[in-house]
């Protein structure tokens, strides 16, 4: 399989394979007219298997969403072919309009202005997040 070098973008690398497609979607990028490379399943040394993604353009990605997913992925700033920066990613305190409250007694059910902010609990792959109002646990 060939998939091209990008000019300018980013290349969202060390995701944990399967999680690609969850943060595919959660960063909104199924509903981009942009020029995106979804790689899954790539043979890595140090991960065994893994997901990438290749976006072929100058935007503003939620880091946030990255951390949320999946933490140890990293983000990989491509400009004029070359990499300028490359940032490691970890677990975000707050997410804020990343996800929506399912509890349909919480304020933000009736408030449709209020953003919907979740709280990190622990650390590590015991941590979760909660709702800032109710403290319903996010899915």
């Amino acid at each position: 399989m060939n998939i091209d070098s990008i000019q300018n973008g980013i290349v969202i690398d060390h995701i944990s394979a399967g999680k690609g497609m969850k943060l595919y979607s959660l960063l909104g990028l199924d509903q981009t007219d942009l020029s995106v490379a979804m790689i899954r399943n790539v043979h890595s040394k140090k991960m065994g298997k893994k997901d990438i993604i290749k976006i072929d353009a100058d935007i503003n990605v939620n880091l946030d969403v990255i951390g949320y997913v999946d933490p140890g992925a990293t983000a990989n700033i491509i400009r004029d072919g070359v990499l300028v920066e490359k940032r490691t990613i970890g677990q975000p305190e707050l997410l804020t309009d990343v996800l929506r409250c399912k509890n349909p007694r919480c304020i933000t059910s009736t408030e449709q202005e209020l953003k919907h902010i979740f709280r990190r609990y622990g650390s590590g792959e015991r941590s979760i997040y909660r709702c800032v109002y109710c403290e319903t646990k996010a899915e």
